[in-house]
């Protein structure tokens, strides 16, 4: 499909409010995306990253979590506005091409790809290192290797398969956590296991108070916390996949404040319940170490094997949403017009794979810096995840302002609060932006934003300039020998 194809065919669904046809099949159910919905944001950043994140802040991360998942819902239903108006797979890529201009969608869709190739690297790195929990001896870039490769067979499947794997994977996420969490209330309340003497929602102030490291402590975690929830918005890249859209992705978004109730405020406030938070300790998941001081080594050790799980299932939903990313790109002229191939199961195979190869970095990295590689992709990922959120929120505002204007059809599912609610999220990911720049753990990733920028702004210059030089070529030919009644209109920017 050519940009000019693309163009024609989203202008007359737009006014329907409809997404192009993209040449997906759409394999995914509802009991699928639900569990995608659900499980999306249950990896790493919680498992792993929550460790570092009490450490740093103690029982203040409750509120920290409860903070910014108000701020992911607001966020979420701006995404969920904007899907019901258009659903695509371009999905943020491309409401950033409609709303805020074509380089803006350039920036997004790449940007976009380098998240979620930074997240792969990110829960590869991770499951390399709850590997160790149960053999010390097995190098953490081997682990990374086998995983990786094993999660890129996968993929060229079909996505019905990638959408059942993810749903099991979802599901035992969602059963391990509701089980740890009934675990827990068992040693509060009924005093059983070796921490059952000491367990008591009391460690939530007893221990140098709510905040004994200060409101200071807790702001410093907030891109920790922030990272955690990456990966919510991956409802809107299913949408072109997904067999009944406009009715699946509002349950699906609807589900954000009792995920976040349950699954993160509900098991921190358990776990630390069960153990003190002075006993938590960077690099080590926090759900593992409170096995551990309740006396189950066997616990423990399944425990581990979610986690486990959880950081694969978030690395597999990396590679499905960077092909599509690319696919994306190269339907509008941004991107090699070699993504735009689907295999005949409909997988855009080759964005896929070339994304699947730049995550191989990350064994280099792992063999580089076995130590300090989580902290750096956290860093570079929450910068990109982040970027998405702005233009998903700013995109709202701008698609808002059309409908209310009667230029666009109003969206069938309204996000509540709105404008305010998006405003108040914009400056809040300002707000953490800033603090990044004053954690020294943080801040290279924000010295890689403007290289990053630099690169991307001479790869748009670079796509322009082919782009005029085509249009022009094609105008000098007569339309007699191109078969063109009007010459030089399907260049794209």
């Amino acid at each position: 499909m050519t940009s000019v194809q693309v163009d024609k065919q989203h202008d007359a669904n737009e006014a329907a409010g409809e997404g192009p046809e993209e040449g997906y099949q759409r394999g995914l159910g509802n009991r699928q995306i639900q569990m995608i919905a659900i499980g999306g944001a249950i990896g790493t950043g919680l498992f792993l990253g929550a460790g570092k994140a009490i450490s740093k802040a103690g029982p203040s991360i409750i509120l920290a979590y409860a903070i910014v998942g108000l701020v992911i819902f607001f966020i979420m239903r701006a995404l969920g506005e904007l899907l019901m108006y258009r659903p695509v797979s371009g999905s943020f890529s491309e409401y950033g091409r409609e709303f805020l201009g074509p380089f803006i969608g350039f920036v997004t869709g790449w940007t976009y790809w380098l998240f979620w190739v930074v997240t792969g690297i990110t829960e590869v790195t991770a499951a390399a290192t709850y590997i160790h929990y149960w053999n010390q001896d097995i190098p953490q870039w081997v682990s990374s290797l086998v995983f990786t490769v094993a999660l890129f067979g996968i993929n060229l499947i079909s996505v019905k398969i990638f959408g059942e794997l993810e749903f099991w994977f979802s599901m035992v996420k969602v059963t391990a956590i509701i089980g740890m969490i009934l675990i827990g209330l068992g040693v509060i309340i009924l005093g059983f296991s070796d921490a059952g003497k000491t367990a008591s929602f009391s460690h939530l102030w007893a221990d140098g108070g709510f905040f004994p490291k200060g409101i200071g402590g807790t702001l410093m975690t907030l891109q920790i916390v922030m990272f955690a929830f990456l990966a919510v918005e991956l409802v809107g890249v299913t949408a072109g996949e997904a067999k009944d859209p406009k009715k699946i992705l509002p349950k699906a978004i609807n589900t954000v404040p009792w995920r976040i109730g349950l699954f993160y405020i509900g098991a921190l406030i358990i776990i630390l319940s069960v153990v003190s938070w002075t006993v938590f300790e960077p690099g080590v998941s926090p759900f593992v170490r409170a096995f551990q001081e309740i006396g189950l080594p066997a616990g423990a050790g399944i425990v581990n094997f979610v986690v486990l799980t959880a950081a694969l299932s978030s690395a597999n939903s990396g590679m499905y949403s960077t092909g599509r990313m690319l696919r994306d790109l190269a339907l509008n002229g941004q991107g090699p017009k070699l993504f735009t191939h689907l295999s005949k199961n409909g997988l855009p195979t080759w964005g896929t794979g070339v994304s699947v190869g730049m995550m191989l970095v990350g064994v280099w990295i792992n063999y580089q810096w076995p130590g300090d590689a989580f902290n750096y992709v956290v860093s570079f990922a929450t910068i990109s995840g982040m970027w998405a959120w702005v233009v998903i929120l700013l995109s709202q505002l701008r698609y808002r302002a059309k409908a209310n204007r009667g230029e666009l059809p109003q969206s069938e599912f309204k996000a509540p609060g709105a404008p305010y609610t998006s405003i108040f999220a914009l400056a809040f990911i300002g707000m953490v932006i800033v603090l990044m720049g004053v954690d020294p753990d943080a801040r290279i990733s924000l010295y890689a934003a403007p290289i990053w920028a630099a690169i991307l702004g001479v790869g748009y210059l670079s796509i322009k300039r082919r782009s005029a030089g085509g249009s022009a070529a094609r105008a000098a030919v007569p339309a007699s020998a191109t078969g063109e009644q009007t010459p030089g209109t399907d260049a794209k920017d």
